[in-house]
């Protein structure tokens, strides 16, 4: 058996290459760790073999934990406060300085580094999150990177948001977020989004909010958990009446005398200042102009006259411009409620480069200013096409 493992010794010409394989090996192993591991309902334990040399030289941490003067005497140790997948990317580093991160284990692998002191880990962590982080990601990963204190990367998430805001705020994650993410965000003067869907976006935390703590909507008490700084931040003299009346208006968030002053305003017979911020466009927000594929839309009265699609992957639009233009994204039709994953490319028609590609999956809508549903398909960042 030695002369084996000898044999398998020199085959490995470099100290990465001999750690590596004893990583995650029970072969010469003086340590374990046992560590949670969740299967969705319910919870068990693995255990990771390890060796304290080798943990030791990449950790102080680990150092003192085996070598200090209060050193365990113990084989096995507990790590309640960690999972099997993070502590073993932890340690695949600690091995063989590569690690496998991901977005379910990317913030659980930067607590560790940090934990245990290994710098080296944690920057890579950190350029991960840097390199893929997007506007449908952002509100999923700030509030644990918030924790870490690193200010760069924090500005790097506002940067995002900022660019970004619509995308951001209509994300999953964006309602499960702490009051003062919220309040922070609608108090960022350079905003990319509709002040009423922004709007959209608060009422929708407020009324999970409201669930979440037994509240009824209808009563005063999203208003109460919302906030007074909140709502004054709300830029709402820039919507058109018309959104005010079909989205404000019944969202239980402003008072009686409150919307009474709005249509005061509307109808210029206020004779007091609005209590709100001053009415004008949040710095980063660009207009964005939709050009329409046809100059109307004809709805037929009875059957027939609709649209439909070519059950194909080739379906697509030539088109030319006479001036450089920004584009942010494409509108597809839709279905009332329905769902759709679709791959949407820009291609350069000279040599059929890719200039931008989004997918995903999305659910259409009723158009705010026409009777059509469709989904919108926004680009992380708009393409510039000459």
């Amino acid at each position: 058996m030695a002369i084996v493992e000898e044999k398998r010794q020199t085959k490995r010409s470099t100290i990465v290459g001999r750690t590596t394989f004893i990583f995650n090996n029970q072969l010469l192993s003086d340590v374990k760790f046992v560590v949670p591991v969740s299967t969705g309902e319910s919870e068990s334990k693995r255990v990771i073999p390890a060796h304290k040399f080798v943990l030791a030289i990449s950790s102080p941490v680990f150092y003192a934990m085996f070598y200090g003067q209060m050193a365990e005497t113990t084989d096995s140790i507990e790590l309640p406060d960690c999972d099997y997948q993070s502590l073993l990317e932890l340690f695949r580093f600690m091995y063989t300085d590569e690690a496998n991160l991901n977005g379910s284990n990317i913030m659980q692998v930067l607590y560790l580094a940090n934990k245990y002191m290994v710098p080296s880990l944690a920057e890579k962590c950190t350029e991960h999150l840097r390199d893929n982080l997007k506007a449908s990601n952002v509100f999923c990963i700030l509030p644990h990177a918030q924790k870490f204190e690193d200010k760069d990367l924090e500005d790097r998430f506002w940067e995002v948001i900022e660019k970004q805001t619509e995308e951001a705020v209509t994300s999953d994650e964006f309602v499960a977020l702490e009051r003062s993410v919220v309040e922070f965000l609608v108090k960022k003067e350079n905003l990319n989004v509709k002040e009423v869907k922004l709007f959209k976006a608060v009422d929708r935390w407020i009324t999970k909010e409201s669930e979440r703590q037994g509240i009824t909507p209808e009563s005063d008490g999203k208003r109460r958990i919302l906030g007074e700084e909140i709502v004054k931040e709300i830029r709402f003299p820039l919507m058109s009446q018309r959104e005010f009346a079909s989205v404000v208006f019944d969202s239980y968030i402003l008072s009686f005398q409150e919307v009474g002053d709005m249509i005061k305003h509307y109808a210029n017979v206020l004779s007091t200042p609005l209590p709100y911020k001053p009415q004008t466009p949040r710095k980063a927000y660009t207009p964005i102009r939709r050009c329409s594929r046809f100059k109307k839309f004809c709805r037929a009265q009875t059957g027939g006259g609709w649209w439909d699609y070519i059950n194909s992957v080739a379906d697509r639009v030539n088109f030319t411009v006479n001036k450089p233009v920004a584009l942010h994204g494409v509108q597809h039709f839709g279905s009332q409620s329905g769902a759709y994953t679709v791959s949407t490319e820009v291609k350069d028609s000279a040599d059929g480069s890719i200039l931008v590609k989004k997918s995903g999956s999305f659910f259409s809508a009723k158009d705010d200013t026409d009777w059509f549903y469709g989904f919108d398909v926004q680009f992380d960042c708009p393409v510039c096409l000459v």
